[in-house]
């Protein structure tokens, strides 16, 4: 599996600081994942919706820790990328 796209867009909702597409393998994407500032820094979230119960169940999300550390790998790479180009501070180990 390859990573062949990431787009991400800066937001600021409390913990999260931006959204991005991924793209697989040039055929498939995955919508909505979270850049969150976590108390241990920061994380990418998988895609959710809320259930009726106000519990948050995920949309789609990697079957292994391999997998989601590749895709953590490049969507903080892309978030960090696009802060640094716009002058703001990023930790150093980001980019």
């Amino acid at each position: 599996m390859e990573i062949t796209r990431v787009t991400v867009r800066e937001i600021d909702m409390n913990m999260v600081k931006g959204i991005a597409s991924i793209i697989i393998d040039d055929c498939f994407v995955v919508h909505d994942l979270r850049v969150v500032d976590g108390d241990r820094g920061f994380f990418v979230a998988m895609p959710s919706r809320k259930l009726p119960n106000g519990d948050f169940k995920d949309i789609a999300h990697p079957l292994n820790a391999e997998t989601r550390e590749k895709i953590q790998r490049a969507v903080l790479h892309e978030f960090f990328k696009m802060k640094k180009e716009k002058g703001e501070p990023v930790p150093e180990d980001a980019v």
